[in-house]
């Protein structure tokens, strides 16, 4: 990751960091759900 600096700006980077964990790991498992989803109706309705 890039180096942070400090500017005082009162950026919350731990906070900002799990935030964007948290949206990724959602973004996975909803694909992947949806994905299965998509597999089991191509195999029953086809």
């Amino acid at each position: 990751m890039a180096q942070q600096q400090n500017s005082g700006s009162g950026m919350d980077y731990p906070a900002h960091e799990r935030t964007y964990a948290g949206f990724v790991t959602f973004t996975t498992w909803g694909s992947i759900v949806v994905t299965g989803i998509v597999v089991f109706m191509a195999v029953t309705l086809l």
